[in-house]
């Protein structure tokens, strides 16, 4: 795939430094939810960022969209932007689905990942008889029809409660990258 999928996923390298930090936003995000805090790590690192190709910045002529049913496809993409760029050791912020990305990729190659930080990850999305802190499946499709069903309105719903509506910048921010996911 190559330099390809350095274009498909808006890849960019930012700062100096000798060591690699990777930051992988989350659902319903792209790479500018990482834009306040970057200059603060570009002194020191080479920072990599990338847009997840759920992010509505992403060109969908690149993808094949079937191929995204699992994670492990965000983990090639993730191995496959590493091995392009050169990297052989990194640091990785993962927040939210990225953080689960950056498991399977070190559990896969963890040679290549010095260490993981994850931010609002979750083991599982869904409940089973053996682990509770997800969703029950009913609760992922009334939201998937939610979604469907009218996404604007449900944007305007989910936004505010997992931002907390009390920071209005924040909201308006969510609420932009939400609008370009393809839902």
């Amino acid at each position: 795939m190559g330099s390809l999928i350095l274009e498909a996923l808006n890849v960019r390298v930012e700062g100096q430094g000798d060591k690699f930090l990777v930051f992988a936003h989350g659902f319903g995000t792209d790479q500018s939810a990482w834009q306040r805090i970057l200059p603060l790590f570009t002194p020191y690192y080479r920072v990599i960022l990338f847009d997840l190709v759920c992010a509505g910045s992403v060109n969908p002529d690149y993808f094949n969209f079937r191929r995204y049913t699992n994670l492990e496809a965000c983990v090639d993409d993730l191995l496959n932007i590493l091995d392009t760029l050169g990297v052989d050791r990194c640091f990785y912020v993962g927040h939210s689905v990225s953080a689960m990305i950056g498991i399977l990729a070190s559990i896969r190659r963890p040679e290549l990942f010095t260490k993981l930080i994850m931010i609002g990850a979750s083991p599982r999305f869904l409940n089973d008889k053996d682990y509770h802190g997800g969703f029950e499946q009913e609760e992922i499709e009334s939201v998937f029809v939610a979604m469907e069903a009218n996404y604007e309105a449900w944007v305007n719903g989910f936004n505010p409660l997992a931002v907390g509506a009390d920071v209005p910048a924040a909201v308006r921010e969510f609420s932009r990258t939400l609008f370009n996911m393809r839902p």
